[in-house]
């Protein structure tokens, strides 16, 4: 009998062994468990914070191209009112040139 509880005795002993080294296996996927959720935790704040700055860079890009937008079409109906402008000059100056012309060849007034 002595021989049948040594048998047992060591069967024990490699159980405990067994169950302490699943115990620590537990212990260090546990630790792996959390320091993943801290990663995960901080990458999800990350991009709640990235996703809000990409919204404010949004509303601010797309006020920029709205003002721009406004800059073009003022711009267009000042360089359109330009070129009014410059054809009315061009006319006249015409005018101007012809009537001159004209002058020149009318009899000049005499005084007596």
């Amino acid at each position: 009998m002595t021989q049948q509880g040594a048998a047992l005795q060591g069967y024990n002993n490699e159980l405990v062994k067994c169950i302490e080294d699943l115990c620590m296996q537990k212990e260090e996927l546990t630790k792996q468990i959390q320091q993943a959720e801290e990663e995960k935790n901080k990458l999800q704040h990350e991009i709640q914070v990235l996703n809000e700055e990409l919204e404010r860079v949004c509303e601010n890009l797309a006020q920029k191209v709205a003002s721009r937008n406004e800059l073009d079409k003022i711009l267009a109906e000042t360089e359109a009112a330009y070129m009014k402008i410059l054809d009315s000059s061009r006319t006249l100056l015409n005018v101007l040139k012809k009537e001159v012309g004209n002058l020149k060849h009318t009899p000049e007034l005499k005084t007596n």
